[in-house]
């Protein structure tokens, strides 16, 4: 099924301890936070992220993809694009890359202007960082779609 078609798609903020889950609604308007992935092992980060597209129904993948600030994929891109191989292997949904530059410090602002402190922040924060990748990516679709005659 294409991420064209109506449905939830799950959005990703990979990291090397922790990946961010975000999902969408069934049109696909507005992205959620979502979850927290403690990464263990790539089978066990895989075996998370299929429960997550089971539970949710997702029909697609949005995975950031940590560009270095002139665009160029740099050494943590290539860990991505690995564990993004791993994840294709497995899962047979559709996954797309969004470029993530700058959503961990959006993700920061929008914690500490909501007064979400420590603990709490460090929580929450790749769940934010996966919002903030996937509704753009969301964004950014919808507004092919207005352009296209």
């Amino acid at each position: 099924m294409s991420m064209d078609t109506v449905g939830r798609i799950l959005g990703l903020d990979v990291g090397e301890a922790r990946t961010g889950a975000a999902v969408s609604d069934p049109l696909g308007i507005v992205a959620t936070p979502l979850e927290t992935i403690q990464m263990q092992s790539t089978d066990a980060d895989i075996d998370a992220v299929a429960r997550i597209i089971e539970e949710t129904g997702a029909i697609g993948i949005v995975v950031g993809l940590p560009l270095n600030q002139d665009g160029k994929e740099g050494p943590q891109a290539k860990k991505v694009q690995d564990f993004i191989a791993q994840l294709r292997g497995r899962i047979q949904i559709e996954i797309a890359t969004q470029d993530e530059r700058f959503t961990s410090a959006i993700a920061q602002r929008t914690l500490r202007d909501s007064n979400v402190r420590g603990k709490d922040r460090k929580k929450y924060i790749d769940q934010i960082a996966a919002q903030q990748i996937l509704q753009t990516y969301l964004d950014r679709r919808a507004n092919l779609r207005k352009s296209r005659p």
